[in-house]
Protein backbone atom coordinates (compact mmCIF):
# COMPACT_ATOMS: atom_id res chain seq x y z
CA UNK A 1 0.00 0.00 0.00
CA UNK A 2 1.57 2.99 -0.84
CA UNK A 3 0.20 5.88 0.52
CA UNK A 4 1.05 9.85 -0.62
CA UNK A 5 3.37 11.62 1.11
CA UNK A 6 4.36 8.34 3.51
CA UNK A 7 1.38 8.64 6.15
CA UNK A 8 1.01 5.69 7.88
CA UNK A 9 -2.66 5.22 8.65
CA UNK A 10 -2.04 2.69 11.03
CA UNK A 11 0.71 4.65 13.55
CA UNK A 12 -1.73 7.82 13.29
CA UNK A 13 -4.58 5.70 14.85
CA UNK A 14 -1.87 3.87 17.27
CA UNK A 15 -0.82 7.57 18.02
CA UNK A 16 -4.72 8.90 18.30
CA UNK A 17 -5.28 5.57 20.29
CA UNK A 18 -2.57 6.79 23.00
CA UNK A 19 -3.95 10.27 23.07
CA UNK A 20 -7.14 9.07 24.04
CA UNK A 21 -5.88 6.87 26.68
CA UNK A 22 -3.30 9.87 27.99
CA UNK A 23 -6.02 12.27 27.87
CA UNK A 24 -8.64 9.18 29.84
CA UNK A 25 -5.84 8.89 32.67
CA UNK A 26 -4.90 12.61 33.19
CA UNK A 27 -8.67 13.21 33.27
CA UNK A 28 -9.14 10.92 35.99
CA UNK A 29 -6.04 11.37 37.91
CA UNK A 30 -5.08 14.98 37.39
CA UNK A 31 -8.44 16.46 36.09
CA UNK A 32 -11.38 15.08 38.39
CA UNK A 33 -8.89 15.48 41.02
CA UNK A 34 -8.20 19.34 40.57
CA UNK A 35 -11.62 20.23 39.59
CA UNK A 36 -12.67 18.40 42.75
CA UNK A 37 -10.06 20.41 45.01
CA UNK A 38 -11.24 23.97 43.04
CA UNK A 39 -14.77 23.25 43.76
CA UNK A 40 -14.10 22.61 47.67
CA UNK A 41 -12.09 25.44 47.90
CA UNK A 42 -14.86 28.15 45.86
CA UNK A 43 -17.10 26.60 48.44
CA UNK A 44 -14.79 26.61 51.66
CA UNK A 45 -14.69 30.62 49.98
CA UNK A 46 -17.99 31.12 49.91
CA UNK A 47 -19.26 29.83 53.58
CA UNK A 48 -16.10 32.05 54.46
CA UNK A 49 -17.59 35.07 52.89
CA UNK A 50 -21.27 34.09 54.08
CA UNK A 51 -19.58 33.45 57.90
CA UNK A 52 -17.89 36.80 57.85
CA UNK A 53 -20.93 38.65 56.28
CA UNK A 54 -22.76 37.00 59.10
CA UNK A 55 -19.87 38.04 61.69
CA UNK A 56 -20.47 41.54 60.32
CA UNK A 57 -24.21 41.96 60.57
CA UNK A 58 -23.76 40.13 64.11
CA UNK A 59 -20.70 42.95 64.97
CA UNK A 60 -23.40 45.61 63.44
CA UNK A 61 -26.35 44.34 65.72
CA UNK A 62 -24.00 43.86 68.79
CA UNK A 63 -23.02 47.39 68.49
CA UNK A 64 -26.45 48.96 67.93
CA UNK A 65 -27.26 46.52 71.34
CA UNK A 66 -23.99 48.05 73.05
CA UNK A 67 -25.27 51.80 72.00
CA UNK A 68 -28.47 51.43 73.17
CA UNK A 69 -27.18 50.08 76.64
CA UNK A 70 -24.61 52.98 76.77
CA UNK A 71 -27.50 55.50 76.55
CA UNK A 72 -29.46 53.78 78.82
CA UNK A 73 -26.66 53.67 80.89
CA UNK A 74 -25.55 57.70 80.56
CA UNK A 75 -29.60 58.00 81.34
CA UNK A 76 -28.94 55.75 84.60
CA UNK A 77 -26.38 58.14 85.50
CA UNK A 78 -27.90 60.92 85.25
CA UNK A 79 -31.11 59.76 87.13
CA UNK A 80 -28.30 58.70 89.80
CA UNK A 81 -26.90 62.20 90.04
CA UNK A 82 -30.37 63.69 89.62
CA UNK A 83 -31.50 61.43 93.28
CA UNK A 84 -28.08 61.79 94.67
CA UNK A 85 -28.58 65.50 94.50
CA UNK A 86 -32.09 65.40 96.08
CA UNK A 87 -31.14 63.09 98.84
CA UNK A 88 -28.08 65.46 99.37
CA UNK A 89 -30.40 68.39 99.63
CA UNK A 90 -32.98 66.96 102.26
CA UNK A 91 -30.10 65.73 104.03
CA UNK A 92 -28.53 69.22 104.16
CA UNK A 93 -32.31 70.86 104.70
CA UNK A 94 -31.91 67.99 107.51
CA UNK A 95 -28.78 68.78 108.99
CA UNK A 96 -29.75 72.62 108.95
CA UNK A 97 -33.24 71.51 111.13
CA UNK A 98 -31.12 69.55 113.34
CA UNK A 99 -28.13 72.41 113.95
CA UNK A 100 -31.06 75.20 114.73
CA UNK A 101 -33.04 72.78 116.77
CA UNK A 102 -29.70 72.26 118.76
CA UNK A 103 -29.11 76.05 118.52
CA UNK A 104 -32.63 76.69 120.05
CA UNK A 105 -32.21 74.02 122.88
CA UNK A 106 -28.82 75.49 123.80
CA UNK A 107 -30.19 79.24 123.85
CA UNK A 108 -33.05 77.74 126.02
CA UNK A 109 -30.27 75.98 128.66
CA UNK A 110 -28.61 78.96 128.71
CA UNK A 111 -31.78 81.49 129.82
CA UNK A 112 -32.93 78.61 132.16
CA UNK A 113 -29.41 78.77 133.40
CA UNK A 114 -29.45 82.87 133.50
CA UNK A 115 -32.71 82.75 135.27
CA UNK A 116 -31.28 80.45 138.18
CA UNK A 117 -28.44 82.21 138.16
CA UNK A 118 -30.31 85.84 138.40
CA UNK A 119 -32.75 83.65 141.33
CA UNK A 120 -30.10 82.59 143.31
CA UNK A 121 -28.29 86.22 142.97
CA UNK A 122 -32.28 87.48 144.23
CA UNK A 123 -31.87 84.86 147.21
CA UNK A 124 -28.58 86.10 147.85
CA UNK A 125 -29.54 89.61 147.89
CA UNK A 126 -32.77 88.96 149.66
CA UNK A 127 -30.31 86.81 152.31
CA UNK A 128 -28.06 90.11 152.70
CA UNK A 129 -31.06 92.60 153.14
CA UNK A 130 -32.77 90.04 155.67
CA UNK A 131 -28.96 90.27 157.67
CA UNK A 132 -28.88 93.84 157.22
CA UNK A 133 -32.48 94.28 158.28
CA UNK A 134 -31.77 92.05 161.19
CA UNK A 135 -28.59 94.33 162.23
CA UNK A 136 -30.39 97.41 161.70
CA UNK A 137 -32.87 96.32 164.01
CA UNK A 138 -30.55 95.22 166.44
CA UNK A 139 -28.64 98.53 166.39
CA UNK A 140 -31.64 100.12 166.64
CA UNK A 141 -32.74 98.29 169.42
CA UNK A 142 -29.69 99.12 171.04
CA UNK A 143 -29.28 102.48 170.59
CA UNK A 144 -31.34 105.35 171.92
CA UNK A 145 -31.69 107.24 168.83
CA UNK A 146 -33.96 106.04 166.28
CA UNK A 147 -33.29 108.91 163.31
CA UNK A 148 -29.68 108.27 163.72
CA UNK A 149 -29.92 104.27 163.57
CA UNK A 150 -32.93 104.67 160.15
CA UNK A 151 -29.80 107.04 158.47
CA UNK A 152 -27.75 104.08 159.35
CA UNK A 153 -29.57 101.89 157.75
CA UNK A 154 -30.36 103.78 154.70
CA UNK A 155 -26.67 104.06 154.26
CA UNK A 156 -26.03 100.72 154.83
CA UNK A 157 -28.52 99.28 152.07
CA UNK A 158 -27.13 101.90 149.58
CA UNK A 159 -24.04 100.62 149.73
CA UNK A 160 -25.16 97.27 149.47
CA UNK A 161 -27.11 98.20 146.41
CA UNK A 162 -24.22 100.37 144.96
CA UNK A 163 -21.84 96.97 145.47
CA UNK A 164 -24.34 94.72 143.11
Amino acid sequence: MNVPLNIDWQQILLHLLNFVILFGILYFFLYKPVKDFMEKREAEYRQQHEDAKNALEEADRIKTEYEGKIAGAEEEISAMKSEAGAKNAEERTRMLEQAKADAAGIVEAAKKRGEMEHDKIIAEAQKEIADIVTTATEKIVLSADVSKSYDEFLKSAEGNMKNE
